[in-house]
Parts: C-alpha cells; structure tokens; sequence
C-alpha cells in the first residue's frame, strides 16, 4: 500500500484541518482509525500525525463545513449518536473529530452497510455499532448512554419526528447538539426544497434553538444542514397542537 503523503501545512484545529487549494475548500480529520482508506479518501502525514480527507460529495456534513456551517460540531472526548451510520463513511469521521477518548454509537437498520459498519469498527475503537431502527429509541436505551450530541442522516417522511425522539431519549439536557441532514425530497414533492426548510425549521424550533441552515448543493442536491442547541422545552410535555408553530429562533449569522 502507498505511504500517505505529507500536508505540507498545519491543519487549523487539532482534529479538523481546512485549506484552500487551487481555489477549493480541502477538509481533513485526523485519524482514529487506522489504513487502509474506510471509502478511498486520501489519507495525508502532519509530523507524527495522520491526516484523512473528508469528501463533501461523499458526505453531507463535510458538504455542510465546505458551505460554512457555524453550529455545533462533534468535540474532543465528547459522546454522540449517529442515526443512519450506513457503513460508516460519514461515522468515521464523526469519531475522528471525537478522538480516541470519545464515543460515537452508530446506529444503522439494515443489514448489508452494518456488515461493513461493524467491520470498520474493528479499525476505529470509539465507534460503536449498533444493528437498530431508530424509530424505536426504547430498545437500545440500554445500549446508549446519556449523549452530547446527535446527528441524523435518515432519509424518510418522518425524519424529523424521528430526530425528535431519540433527542428526548438521549440527550444529556439542554445545550445538547442536534444537527439533522434534511433530504427535502422524502418529504413530499408538493413544495420546493426551500419551503420544505421552512417548514422543517418551524418544527424544529419547538425544541432547537436553530443556527443558520446551508444548503448542501452542488455536493447533495435538494439537502440542507439544520440544526442547533436543544431547549428546555424538549425535555417537556410534547406540543399539543400540531398547528401552533413557535416563531423560528436562529442563532450565529442572518439567513442570506
């Protein structure tokens, strides 16, 4: 296998390294895991530490950074849930940013991209898989422990509703992170891509305080990045009346 070859300057966070090149955005995690590459990226040396590439066009939250996402990330020691791991190209970058100290448990439902999940854990010891549905938050609760963040990639018609539930299940309280890859087209063709962010944003706000969403074209057509802090009120009594909707509170930079 060809060595890795050498960034030639410092990345701009311990775990997370950004730079522009030839007029691009190049991202790059510092690896928990070990070679060979987990979907084909490159992987690059920094003095004694392993840098991988963290494609936009193969992940949604790497698209999210590219367009300048300024919400929560997954920290240092922290432990996140992942819905919809898949076979973990996005996960293993979650748990890089996570570092050897930190846990992400991955949760993903059917059983061919497990297989590779599972075989991927055996590279990087802080991911944590797990064969479930995450429609059904009750049965793994004794699998998951109390969480810092969540991040979801689900793509279904209740996606939001199912994002809702497991941060009630598993987030440590308010301030805890939910970040949600919205595929608007699972939610009906009837509107366009950003009326379906609207309305998506006017859910959420019940329990979130939103950051700026961004919208991941040209990487993941018709998906945005929404997300933000949990409220308090998440932790309640659900709402009892589906047509009330709360004014949207963002937080960060005016929508453009």
């Amino acid at each position: 296998m060809r060595a890795p070859a050498r960034l030639a300057s410092v990345p701009a966070s311990p775990r997370l390294g950004r730079r522009r090149r030839e007029g691009k955005v190049e991202l790059w995690t510092e690896a928990v895991g070990s070679l060979p590459p987990v979907y084909g990226e490159r992987w690059s040396e920094f003095g004694d530490r392993l840098y991988r590439a963290f494609d936009p066009y193969r992940s949604k939250l790497a698209a999210a950074l590219v367009h300048d996402w300024e919400g929560r990330l997954p920290t240092l020691g922290e432990r996140w849930l992942y819905l919809g791991a898949a076979s973990g190209t996005t996960a293993s970058h979650v748990a890089d940013l996570l570092g050897p100290d930190g846990r992400l448990y991955a949760l993903e439902r059917s059983l061919r991209p497990f297989a590779r999940l599972l075989d991927l854990s055996g590279r990087w010891p802080n991911l944590l898989p797990i064969l479930a549905d995450a429609r059904d938050p009750a049965r793994v609760s004794g699998l998951v422990p109390p969480v810092d963040g969540l991040y979801m990639d689900i793509a279904q018609p209740d996606q939001l509703a199912i994002a809702r539930e497991n941060a009630a299940w598993f987030l440590r309280g308010a301030g805890s992170a939910c970040l949600i890859a919205l595929k608007t087209a699972s939610l009906g063709r009837e509107l366009a891509p950003a009326q379906h962010l609207a309305r998506a944003e006017q859910t959420v706000s019940a329990w979130l305080d939103l950051e700026t969403s961004v919208k991941l074209d040209p990487f993941h057509r018709a998906h945005y990045l929404l997300g933000g802090q949990v409220r308090p009120a998440l932790f309640g009594s659900p709402p009892s009346s589906a047509t009330t909707r709360p004014a949207v509170r963002f937080r960060g930079r005016p929508r453009r």
